[in-house]
C-alpha cells in the first residue's frame, strides 16, 4: 500500500489594496490529503497450470472483505524492475545439495537480472547470514553463492544478524524470512520477491511461521518456495526409511499467504528447471490497483480477493494486506 501526498498551496492575488492591509492578513495553512492505493500484483493459470498473459481490465473484479472495489490502475507487469532476496538453505540436511545450488542460483541471477533490477543473497541454518547485499551485479552475486558453506552448529555462537543464541537452533527458516521481509524489503519500492530454497523444516526460529507471512505481507513480497531434499540423508538417520523433509506443507502456507507458489525439485524436475518456471512467473504478473471504500487505517488485516471471467482460469495472489499508516 502506498500513500501520497497532495498539497494545497496558498495563492496570493494581487489587488489595488494598500501594502499595509495585506500584510495584516494571515497567509492560509497549506492542506495535505493523503490518497491510499492498494496494488495487488498477481499471475493467472489455466487448467493445466500454464501462464495467461493476454487478459484485459475488464476479466478481472477485486473485492476486500467481501465489498467490490473500483480498479483504477491495471497493467502487465512484464519489464518493471524487481528486487529479488535468494534465501538458502545451509543447514546440515542441506549439504550436498549446496554445489548443485550455487550453479544453478548463478545461472538464475544471469538469465533474471535486468539492469534496474536488484538482488540479495542470505543463507541460514544455525544463524542467518546476509552474504551478498542490494547489487545489480551476477559477479558479486556469484562470490557471494561461493562462500555457502554448512551451518548446524547447536551450541556456539555466530554473529549472524538473527539473534538465536537463548534457544536451540537447526533451521531458523522463519527468522531467514522475517530478517529478509522486514529489514531488507521492507522499505524498498517495486516489486519485491523472495525466492527460498529448503526443504521446509524449521528448528530454533525465535519467530513463528506467522510472523515471517505478517512481514513478507507488509513488505508487499511474494514468496517463492523450491522444496529441495536430499532424501539420502534422512535415510541414514532413520534406519533406511525415506523420513524427514516434511516442511512442504509450511512453504505452501507461506508462498499462498502472498501469492507465491511451491515448486518441488525431483528427478524429473530440475533446480534449473523450477528457476526458469519462477522467472516466467515474475515476468508474467498483472498489476491491479484500487483506492479502498475502507479508508480507515486501524492495522487490521484486509482480504483481498481477485476473481477473473471464466472458470478455466486461477488468480495467484496475495490473500490481503495490513491497513496500516504510511509511517508504519
Amino acid at each position: 500500500m502506498r500513500t501520497a501526498a497532495l498539497f494545497l498551496l496558498p495563492v496570493l492575488v494581487t489587488s489595488p489594496v494598500a501594502p499595509s492591509c495585506l500584510a495584516q492578513e494571515p497567509a492560509p495553512p497549506s492542506i495535505s490529503v493523503e490518497v491510499n492505493v492498494v496494488n495487488v500484483l498477481f499471475n493467472v493459470r489455466d487448467k493445466r497450470g500454464g501462464l495467461v498473459g493476454n487478459l484485459n481490465k475488464d476479466d478481472f473484479t477485486v473485492f476486500e472483505d467481501g465489498k467490490q472495489q473500483e480498479a483504477k490502475y491495471f497493467t502487465r507487469e512484464t519489464d518493471v524492475p524487481i528486487t529479488i532476496g535468494l534465501l538458502i538453505d545451509v543447514s546440515a540436511s542441506q549439504e550436498n545439495l549446496i554445489g548443485i545450488e550455487q550453479q544453478a542460483a548463478d545461472a538464475f541471477f544471469q538469465k533474471v537480472l535486468r539492469p534496474k533490477d536488484l538482488a540479495f543473497l542470505i543463507s541460514f541454518g544455525a544463524d542467518a547470514d546476509l552474504l551478498q547485499d542490494y547489487t545489480n551485479s551476477s559477479k558479486l552475486l556469484r562470490a557471494g553463492l561461493h562462500d555457502l558453506h554448512v551451518n548446524s552448529d547447536v551450541g556456539g555462537l555466530h554473529p549472524g544478524p538473527v539473534p538465536t543464541v537463548y534457544q536451540p537452533r537447526g533451521t531458523i527458516l522463519y527468522d531467514a524470512v522475517y530478517l529478509a521481509a522486514h529489514d531488507q524489503l521492507k522499505g524498498q519500492v517495486g516489486r519485491k520477491a523472495l525466492v527460498l530454497i529448503t526443504d521446509g523444516d524449521d528448528q530454533g526460529s525465535r519467530y513463528k511461521i506467522t510472523d515471517a507471512i505478517e512481514a513478507s505481507q507488509k513488505a508487499n513480497a511474494i514468496i517463492y518456495s523450491i522444496y529441495y531434499v536430499d532424501r539420502a540423508f534422512y535415510a541414514r538417520y532413520s534406519g533406511g526409511f525415506n523420513f524427514g523433509g516434511g516442511g512442504e506443507a509450511y512453504l505452501k502456507r507461506m508462498s499462498n499467504e502472498t501469492g507465491g507458489s511451491v515448486f518441488t525439485v525431483d528427478r524429473k524436475h530440475t533446480l534449473d528447471d523450477v528457476f526458469k518456471e519462477i522467472q516466467d512467473s515474475m515476468r508474467s504478473q498483472y498489476s491491479i490497483a484500487y483506492t479502498p471504500t475502507n479508508p480507515t487505517k486501524d492495522g487490521a488485516f484486509r482480504h483481498i480477493e481477485i476473481r477473473v471471467k471464466g472458470s478455466d482460469y486461477k488468480i495467484q495472489a496475495r490473500k490481503g494486506y495490513y491497513a496500516t499508516k504510511s509511517e508504519e
